[in-house]
């Protein structure tokens, strides 16, 4: 199932499920958002499941009649991991990590699909890292690696926007990574039973209709397994976190000479079996 956060043309936001060029919406099943979908578990998904298979007619809307926001506006944690392609850590001059590179965006970078990512004023680097993500089911602490199929609800893509500048200011990244409109989601969240390889899916970033970034999640260096059992070592993880894997290489900031983002560009990633994220670049007012 392809699971999105959309406003009705009334304004109302809810969850639904995307099906071909329909959107059928969940609050008539009992679904607030989301985030209860993923809380509630297998039961609650075969709920959304058999909802979806026979809709009332006041539940479906065409696609276009719609606004699809972020799956997840508002996750209780947005988890990034910095270097864990080989070839972008290679391109950034940095030795391949034997532990994962581990920041965090604040919510309020979140962006959906569609939406404008804002060039900060105060920002001349502002660059662009296409990523797959994947969303925490079942919650939990020292997870066993065998076990993370367990534990990953669906997968989704995130753009990490970065300013460059301000990154590289300091040992601390976050300041960088979190200013506003930072973090694009979506356009769905797909369910894992959707997804057979989460580690075998072709991965692309465009900007313009230029390819920029092109590989595979199996160049990961930490796999899903490997994060899950890190992470949950240090901290709970709960229902809804998601957890975006990192970037491969063809960064602006690598480039010669660098490629910033700038107002008018068109950004587009996609993930094989995940879609694909667009999203226009506007300059601060």
């Amino acid at each position: 199932m392809k699971l999105v956060t959309f406003r009705r043309p009334d304004g109302r936001i809810e969850p639904g499920a995307l099906v071909d060029q329909r959107v059928i919406g969940l609050a008539g099943a009992g679904f607030a958002d989301v985030l209860a979908i993923i809380s509630g578990g297998a039961q609650a998904l075969a709920q959304a499941g058999n909802w979806v298979g026979q809709p009332p007619a006041e539940a479906m809307l065409p696609l276009a009649s719609v606004k699809l926001l972020a799956p997840i506006p508002r996750p209780p944690k947005l988890i990034c991991v910095g270097l864990n392609y080989r070839d972008h850590a290679a391109e950034s001059k940095m030795e391949i990590p034997k532990v994962p590179t581990i920041f965090c965006k604040f919510t309020t970078a979140i962006l959906g699909p569609g939406d404008p990512i804002v060039l900060p004023r105060n920002s001349t680097q502002p660059d662009y890292e296409g990523e797959f993500a994947f969303v925490i089911g079942k919650g939990g602490r020292h997870i066993a690696p065998e076990n993370w199929r367990n534990h990953v609800f669906g997968y989704t893509i995130v753009n990490d926007v970065s300013a460059r500048d301000f990154q590289m200011a300091t040992s601390q990244w976050i300041i960088g990574k979190t200013f506003d409109t930072f973090a694009p989601m979506g356009p769905a969240l797909v369910t894992a039973d959707e997804v057979d390889d989460p580690h075998a899916l072709d991965i692309g970033l465009r900007i313009n209709g230029e390819t920029l970034q092109h590989s595979n999640t199996r160049e990961l260096i930490f796999r899903i397994p490997d994060l899950i059992a890190f992470l949950s070592s240090v901290f709970t993880l709960e229902p809804g976190d998601v957890v975006s894997t990192g970037t491969p290489a063809g960064v602006g900031y690598a480039r010669k000479p660098p490629r910033f983002l700038r107002p008018g560009d068109d950004v587009r990633i996609t993930v094989e079996k995940l879609g694909e994220l667009r999203n226009p670049v506007v300059a601060e007012r």
